[in-house]
């Protein structure tokens, strides 16, 4: 590899300053990611995978100023090869699953409206879309892409991106028009999280720590991973330097977490962390501390308190 820019080389030498260097851009990628992928936590994982990708091929660049649109294009096509995963999983092309007919190509829907739409609409209603359409719709009216930069992206041709944002728009407009308008009742949090969660807040590590199974695996999101009940014991350490913070069990895609308030008083949480239990004990923990950008779409339903 022979390249002239000396900062693309120094970040070819120094996975921490390439990992410094994107720091910025990594927010914008989640966006996109988690729409992809139709999952705030799922989201990450593409991100990650990016980045991980990325480093491995930078020898590939020419300079730097390609990285941020060389980053997208990598984090497209790593989120379709998770959709095909899904689809060999589930034995069902993806276009049975998601089809296109339905769609009238006579329909039109307003630049500003699109617009607001996407940036509102559940992540969840993307995957509804077919893979060209999310990506143009999530590039253009997500994240404010010209339609010359999806086309150099996703190496389509401009009257291609067209033609997808406006079928895709339809679709997303369609989509929200039919949601359902009776309110989502509130979920119960269960007996296990709810104990994780009060011990947590009493910051009773002792007996937090006796509740981890033997091969209990942690991950702490860009920090770093550890396996073991010794290991990931000491997890706990890290809260106990803070004040002032507390928890509470919540609802995100399905998955019961806990919401994290940085202060008490907060109304809204910082971000949260994925706990998974099973026959009472403790199985896994991610924590997303390092990365709140993931608390902007990730849509926490604050759980009620289980049945007596």
């Amino acid at each position: 590899m022979t390249t002239a820019d000396p900062l693309l080389l120094e970040l070819i030498s120094s996975r921490d300053r390439f990992l410094e260097v994107v720091a910025g851009v990594r927010p914008e990628l989640h966006r996109f990611c988690a729409r992809m992928a139709g999952s705030v936590a799922d989201g990450e994982d593409i991100v990650q995978e990016t980045l991980t990708r990325a480093y491995a091929s930078l020898s590939q660049l020419e300079k730097v100023a390609q990285l941020r649109s060389w980053l997208f294009r990598i984090a497209h096509n790593q989120a379709i090869d998770q959709m095909r995963g899904y689809e060999r999983r589930m034995r069902e092309p993806l276009d049975a699953i998601r089809p296109d007919d339905g769609v009238d190509d006579t329909l039109a829907v307003d630049d500003r409206l699109a617009r607001d739409e996407a940036v509102h609409a559940a992540l969840g209603r993307f995957i509804e879309l077919p893979s060209l359409q999310r990506s143009c719709v999530i590039l253009k009216d997500v994240l404010e892409h010209s339609i010359g930069e999806i086309a150099e992206l996703l190496e389509v041709s401009e009257s291609a991106v067209q033609a997808a944002l406006h079928r895709g728009r339809v679709r997303l407009h369609l989509l929200r028009t039919a949601e359902p308008s009776e309110p989502v009742p509130e979920r119960r949090v269960s007996p296990a999280v709810a104990r994780y969660a009060a011990l947590f807040n009493a910051r009773d590590w002792d007996a937090l720590r006796a509740l981890l199974a033997d091969d209990v695996r942690l991950d702490v999101v860009l920090r770093g991973q550890r396996k073991g009940r010794p290991e990931v014991g000491v997890y706990f350490t890290n809260y106990a330097g803070f004040q002032g913070w507390r928890v509470a069990p919540a609802w995100l895609e399905g998955r019961e977490v806990l919401a994290f308030f940085r202060d008490r008083d907060d109304a809204q949480p910082s971000y949260f962390i994925e706990i998974v239990m099973a026959n009472e004990r403790v199985v896994s923990i991610r924590d997303f501390r390092h990365v709140p950008y993931i608390a902007v779409d990730a849509r926490l339903e604050l759980a009620q308190a289980p049945s007596p």
